[in-house]
């Protein structure tokens, strides 16, 4: 991430400080307004596959579910607002999001059954600030997808691999599934998936 501006500022003044149509994508951590790197393409790719095989699942379930192309997850306890890789909501709470008409902006973790971060260089954000934030709020399912094996050795390993972890709240904390190589991804929101994390992995390395 490539930070834009020293003022701190509130949720709202971001809000309505925000560029309409830019062809930029920001963030705001704890009031700071932050401008985001240009994702790679195998991240692109990675993060397109993930939504495609979600979003037939929640189909095929006949779920009110959606994925919208960029919508603003709001963190109440911080001045922070994130734009997810991959965003599910829950067409049916949305009228109870006081932001979502205004700003496409959510902040009820029922209407977010999951949120997906896929693992860029600046990882510290996903597994700390995202993370914490994410458990806060009360998000019931959080997919962090590190399919380069960036992350802290603390949590993928030493060597480091490409994981996936899956964080399931339990009694308000996140309890973490890790799923590497030929391991079933195990979701709780989606049970009957059928996905391996080396079929995730492979979206981002066929260049």
């Amino acid at each position: 991430m490539i930070q834009t501006l020293q003022k701190a500022v509130s949720f709202d003044e971001f809000i309505d400080w925000y560029p309409e149509n830019s062809e930029h994508r920001y963030e705001l951590y704890n009031g700071v307004i932050v401008k985001m790197a240009q994702p790679l393409g195998e991240h692109e790719e990675v993060t397109g596959f993930l939504a495609s095989e979600l979003t037939a699942e929640f189909r095929k379930l006949k779920l009110p579910y959606f994925i919208p192309k960029q919508a603003l997850v709001r963190a109440p306890a911080r001045e922070s607002g994130y734009l997810p890789d991959i965003l599910i909501l829950n067409r049916s709470n949305l009228a109870s999001e006081p932001l979502w008409k205004k700003a496409s902006t959510v902040s009820q973790a029922i209407s977010i059954p999951l949120v997906i971060e896929v693992v860029s260089t600046n990882w510290r954000d996903d597994y700390f600030s995202k993370f914490t934030d994410y458990e806060e709020m009360g998000i019931p399912e959080y997919w962090i997808v590190d399919y380069l094996g960036l992350g802290g050795k603390r949590f993928i390993g030493n060597p480091k691999q490409p994981t996936i972890a899956i964080c399931e709240l339990v009694d308000g904390e996140y309890q973490i599934s890790q799923f590497r190589g030929s391991d079933r991804i195990i979701s709780p929101t989606f049970p009957e998936l059928q996905l391996t994390a080396e079929q995730v992995f492979k979206e981002g390395t066929r260049g």
